[in-house]
């Protein structure tokens, strides 16, 4: 599916919403472009969001949807052309538009479950 999301949505939710509104098991955000005008990223070893405001431009966008949530990794570019990257958190406001490619997976199940290895509920892959 592609989604066009417009100016006001928040980038995860709207995601989110398009993923349970079609009743899908899984699926695999494959690529964003568009615009933010805040970001809320998530840097790697950090436990919360940094957040970024002003004119922002999404370079890539990949991640899963399950029935737990969205997992989503985004890089930006701020109006300096500076790159920022990292996991995508709730709060990010698209500026001008964004446009997504989420592809379907009928044959698969996601969920997160905890893993004693990570320590983090990590994704679990089953058919559907």
């Amino acid at each position: 599916m592609t989604l066009r999301l417009s100016p006001g949505d928040d980038l995860r939710a709207a995601l989110d919403h398009a993923f349970r509104e079609r009743g899908l098991s899984a699926a695999y955000v494959l690529q964003g472009i568009g615009s933010l005008s805040v970001a809320r990223l998530r840097y790697a070893g950090r436990d919360d969001a940094a957040e970024l405001r002003g004119d922002l431009e999404i370079l890539t966008l990949a991640g899963t949807l399950s029935q737990h949530g969205p997992h989503l990794h985004m890089s930006i570019s701020d109006a300096d052309g500076r790159v920022f990257g990292g996991h995508v958190a709730p709060g990010c406001i698209v500026r001008t538009t964004a446009e997504l490619l989420v592809a379907s997976l009928a044959g698969e199940r996601y969920t997160r479950e905890h893993d004693a290895a990570t320590g983090f509920a990590e994704l679990v892959i089953r058919p559907a």
